[in-house]
């Protein structure tokens, strides 16, 4: 009974001790932390009053350079420098720099208090534009004189461009209205012609040229509409080869008649046409033989026919091509200009 009486003494003595050495341990870690934050405060304020330390040896040096300086270059006391030009004085009046306020006319210039913001930006601003002007140029004058002459004789050349430009606008305008005027002198001629060359071309049918910008005939264009009998498109498109071979025939016949030339070339323009519409061509072609020669290149006997005289290129056995021409009218040989010329390639 006596050993368990002492075992549990013993027990709640060494819970007791235990109990106390993690109390001990609590306020060690405690303690060690406090140590650690103080010596990392210690680190900072040491390095604080080292770079403290720095710039007040800087700034004492600066203010040395700066006393030095203020004899060196201006000969004056740095005390008697501060009395006479120190913040406490007013700024007299200068030149406006790059960025200042234009005065009002009229109104002269007052001295101002010192503010170190502003002062620092006129200075920057007057080093800028001291640095613009670079170093003093002996020969400025020579150049000055020598840019002057050149700008002098740029100017007149500016100028005789000026009058040359505006010459040649008016002459441009000019050309443009003669140019819209002969157009449209042309146009309302092959129009009109092209109608009554249409209607013989295609009887009981309807064609007419149309400006497809009639406000500005410097730049407008040409549309053809043609309606044979019997139809009511007029689009070229939708017309069969042989309605739109010979509309094509008719426009320029009426190009022809509205501006007659001394002769016409035609190649095979009659090649699509049947016998009818034929027909109604050799009619026009008879009528245009009055008063221009025609040189008509064609396969169509019965353009042949009343043609007077043939050209042909045949080739012989030999391989050899061979150019033949007859004339099918004696009568025509006093005239300087035969009217008619057909020429046949076989």
């Amino acid at each position: 009974m006596q050993l368990d009486g002492s075992l549990a003494i013993a027990d709640r003595i060494r819970k007791r001790v235990e109990a106390e050495r993690d109390a001990r341990d609590l306020e060690l870690r405690a303690v060690r932390e406090t140590e650690h934050r103080l010596a990392g405060e210690q680190a900072r304020l040491i390095d604080s009053v080292h770079r403290d330390e720095v710039v007040r040896t800087e700034q004492r040096m600066r203010i040395d350079l700066l006393r030095q300086r203020s004899v060196d270059e201006l000969g004056t006391d740095p005390d008697v420098l501060i009395e006479e030009y120190g913040p406490h004085q007013l700024v007299p009046p200068s030149l406006p720099a790059p960025g200042d306020p234009v005065p009002a006319e009229g109104k002269e210039p007052q001295p101002m208090p010192y503010e170190r913001a502003k002062q620092e930006k006129r200075l920057r601003a007057a080093e800028r534009a001291l640095t613009l002007l670079g170093t003093v140029n002996p020969l400025a004058l020579e150049e000055f004189a020598a840019l002057e002459e050149r700008h002098t004789f740029l100017t007149r050349q500016l100028d005789d461009l000026k009058v040359s430009r505006r010459d040649l606008l008016e002459i441009i305008r000019e050309v443009d209205e003669r140019v819209e005027q002969v157009f449209t002198e042309a146009f309302n001629d092959t129009a009109r012609e092209f109608v009554g060359v249409f209607s013989r071309l295609f009887p009981g049918g309807e064609g007419r040229l149309i400006l497809t910008d009639p406000s500005n005939m410097l730049t407008t264009g040409l549309d053809v509409e043609a309606r044979p009998p019997g139809k009511k498109v007029k689009r070229l498109s939708l017309l069969s080869g042989g309605e739109r071979s010979l509309t094509a025939v008719a426009m320029l016949v009426a190009i022809f008649k509205a501006r007659p030339s001394p002769f016409y070339v035609m190649d095979e323009v009659e090649a699509a046409l049947d016998d009818t519409n034929l027909g109604r061509l050799i009619g026009i072609f008879e009528e245009l033989r009055e008063s221009s020669q025609l040189i008509v290149i064609t396969h169509q006997k019965r353009t042949m026919e009343v043609a007077d005289a043939l050209y042909g290129v045949t080739m012989r056995g030999d391989g050899v091509t061979t150019v033949i021409s007859q004339r099918l009218r004696d009568e025509v040989i006093a005239v300087p200009d035969p009217p008619v010329a057909a020429e046949s390639v076989g």
